[in-house]
């Protein structure tokens, strides 16, 4: 046999490694496979994979056996259960005790469930608290006296790397659509927190290994690449949210559309069950005048012009056109109870919108005048009839007090 030149060991050494690397990712992502080489679509399929993992980690040293393993994901169908179970097995996040023929006891991979632990905290933030934690993890590195220059541009190289597809998201976010925008908007926080970290890190590399200067450059470009392209979406994502700055809302955006493509019922089925405050029926005069003095004034106010010097004798007291409103309003209101003391307002109206429209206004200003004994009691609720007149309808009363 001839001898292995350095070449062919170096090979062999690197297909060692990459195994090595395949096998971890293997072990990571195994919850996350539907099969070998394709990823889930269902979340039940991950939830199994919990489960089992949760069930590993309580049954300590001895591990499960195959009727164990099924007893805990009885909740599951036989068929999800065996098919995720021979994933696991195959991508090796669950593997026998002992390597022997028959076994019967398995354990389960702690690779798999601190691959599980970082997916979960990716969907709560998209990334944020591992960036955090990589920056962290960075410069307690660059302060270790055993760490190599290789290793800080390594180090250096993976950030830049990061920084510069995390801008580049960010843009492609603040260029489409503002509900994908806000769906993504934990992406956004603490940014000022992380540009001072990242900062901090690349005068650290740069002050120890100053012959990094190449690599530091295209360090400091990706962070602030990374840092306008977060303003610019955390500055469209505040436009969206309007004075309120309430990111639960729709935008206006996503109402329009609604508005012009939603069918009647669609839309009278919006505001059905809701319940709306009606406004105060009466306002004094003096509080009415003392709001409108203090309110702001866009433009300053007109001087009032010269009084005279003959005495003012006041105001008239003929209130004939007064009395005359009062007894419309009385004739109309009588007219609607038809000699009852109680009449629901639905029963009162017209069958057309133009005259329950003028029927409505006369029963209020008929509730509202303070010498007539009349009154409008509304109750809880609000009926949406597409197609009726009205088409909303809240129950009410129009009473003699």
């Amino acid at each position: 046999m001839s001898p292995t030149t350095d070449d062919e060991a170096a090979s062999l050494d690197d297909v060692l490694v990459g195994e090595a690397v395949l096998g971890v990712y293997r072990q990571m992502f195994a919850a996350l496979a539907r099969d070998s080489g394709a990823v889930v679509d269902d979340p039940e399929l991950v939830d199994v994979a919990e489960t089992l993992l949760a069930a590993f980690a309580d049954a300590g040293e001895e591990g499960l056996s195959r009727e164990q393993m099924r007893y805990v994901c009885r909740g599951y169908p036989s068929e999800v259960f065996e098919n995720r179970l021979r994933v696991l097995k195959g991508l090796g996040a669950v593997r026998e005790v002992f390597p022997k023929p028959n076994q019967l006891r398995y354990r389960a991979s702690f690779t798999s469930v601190v691959g599980l632990m970082f997916v979960r905290r990716m969907m709560l933030d998209g990334g944020q608290s591992e960036m955090h934690r990589l920056l962290a993890l960075e410069q307690l590195n660059v302060a270790d006296p055993r760490m190599t220059a290789e290793q800080a541009r390594d180090g250096a190289d993976g950030l830049a790397r990061a920084f510069r597809l995390w801008s580049v998201e960010l843009l492609t976010l603040t260029n489409g659509t503002i509900e994908e925008l806000r769906e993504q908007a934990p992406k956004l926080w603490g940014t000022e927190e992380i540009l001072v970290r990242a900062e901090r890190l690349h005068g650290a590399i740069l002050r120890r290994w100053p012959q990094l200067d190449r690599v530091c450059t295209d360090l400091r470009a990706a962070i602030y690449a990374y840092g306008d392209a977060s303003r610019r979406a955390a500055a469209r994502l505040s436009d969206s949210a309007g004075t309120t700055r309430n990111l639960t809302l729709l935008p206006p955006e996503t109402w329009r559309t609604f508005s012009r493509t939603a069918s009647r019922e669609e839309l009278a089925a919006v505001l059905d069950g809701f319940v709306f405050d009606a406004p105060a029926p009466w306002h004094e005069p003096a509080a009415v005048v003392t709001a409108v003095e203090d309110g702001p004034r866009a433009t300053p106010p007109r001087p009032a012009p010269p009084r005279p010097s003959v005495p003012d004798a006041g105001l008239s007291r003929d209130t004939g056109a007064e009395d005359a409103a009062a007894a419309r309003l009385r004739a109309v209101a009588e007219e609607a109870l038809r000699g009852r003391d109680r009449a629901a307002v639905a029963d009162v109206l017209g069958a057309d919108w133009a005259s329950a429209r003028r029927m409505l206004a006369d029963l209020s200003a008929a509730h509202l005048h303070p010498e007539l004994p009349y009154r409008l009691v509304w109750e809880d609720g609000l009926d949406a009839r597409p197609g009726g007149v009205p088409a909303w309808l809240s129950p009410g009363w129009f009473e003699r007090a």
